[in-house]
């Protein structure tokens, strides 16, 4: 009876010189990843340090709870921004919230394969716009037929730019629901859109939230588009079609000017606004950790 001869892979007949050229390169590509990322977090540290370090500084009561003054008055503050920007988020998220996450349904469980992909490819374009095109767009359509900058103006804008980001997460999250819960749901008998509010989308919900406070934290950080529909203003909001000051349009003012006070006010506006946005970022990955059972 003939026997067959296994060949052995040439890399098991070099010895042990060969595994420890081996471990030297792993050990040196693990060294140029390390350093890569140290490398890629070191830009991140700097930013946070100027700003912290030039900010801090200038955070008093009078910040979080006066209006602006003239720039000899050291006992001014951006009280009115910060209302201003928690009242654009909120519309920003009761404007774009039900959309997106409609939207985010219809591509996951509804839509076919030619809608979808036009859909996504929609969303895509839209994520890729720059804020301020979103910005002068609002202006043209809302700005100007009613022939004033608002609150309402600015919450949309910022709706736009929420937008593609919940579409894309509610999808990507519904998909990750297991189709057997939604065989379980439609054998029992309940309809399909019975199977999705009540059982795939609490499913995704954890992942959602994240998406939304994700967008949210996009949304706080923009200038250019409340530059053409919110404005800003001095004194405190008055309603849906009156102007609205922001923290952005703050420091995006103030930043530029060659008083020293107000450039100090501008630097404490830059750590509200980092801050507001770490602890979003912060909340976002609780609310991941959760999903994953971490």
């Amino acid at each position: 009876m003939a026997t067959t001869t296994v060949p052995v892979p040439r890399n098991l007949t070099r010895g042990p010189q060969t595994f420890q050229v081996r471990r030297v390169r792993s050990a040196i590509m693990i060294g140029l990843i390390w350093l890569a990322a140290l490398v890629s977090v070191i830009p991140l540290l700097a930013v946070l340090g100027w700003v912290f370090f030039q900010g801090l500084p200038a955070l008093n009561v009078d910040f979080f709870t006066q209006l602006p003054g003239p720039p000899d008055d050291p006992h001014q503050g951006v009280a009115n921004g910060i209302v201003g920007t928690v009242e654009l988020l909120a519309l920003a998220s009761l404007i774009s919230v039900p959309i997106g996450v409609g939207a985010g349904i219809y591509i996951a469980e509804f839509g076919g394969s030619r809608y979808n992909t036009l859909l996504r490819f929609a969303t895509d374009v839209l994520s890729g716009v720059p804020s301020i095109t979103i910005g002068i767009f609002v202006y043209a359509v809302v700005v100007l037929p009613t022939s004033r900058f608002s609150l309402l103006a600015g919450g949309i804008a910022l709706a736009l730019v929420m937008l593609p980001i919940l579409i894309r997460t509610t999808e990507e999250m519904l998909r990750l629901v297991p189709s057997a819960i939604r065989e379980a749901a439609l054998a029992l008998g309940a309809p399909t859109w019975k199977t999705i509010l009540r059982y795939a989308l609490p499913a995704a919900l954890p992942g959602i939230v994240t998406g939304a406070l994700l967008a949210m934290a996009r949304a706080a950080g923009e200038t250019a588009p409340l530059l053409f529909t919110a404005l800003g203003n001095n004194q405190w909001n008055t309603g849906l079609d009156q102007p609205v000051d922001a923290l952005t349009l703050k420091v995006y003012f103030y930043a530029g000017q060659a008083y020293d006070v107000w450039r100090r006010e501008a630097w404490a506006g830059a750590v509200v606004l980092t801050l507001m946005i770490l602890i979003t970022s912060i909340l976002a990955r609780v609310a991941t950790r959760r999903r994953h059972g971490r």
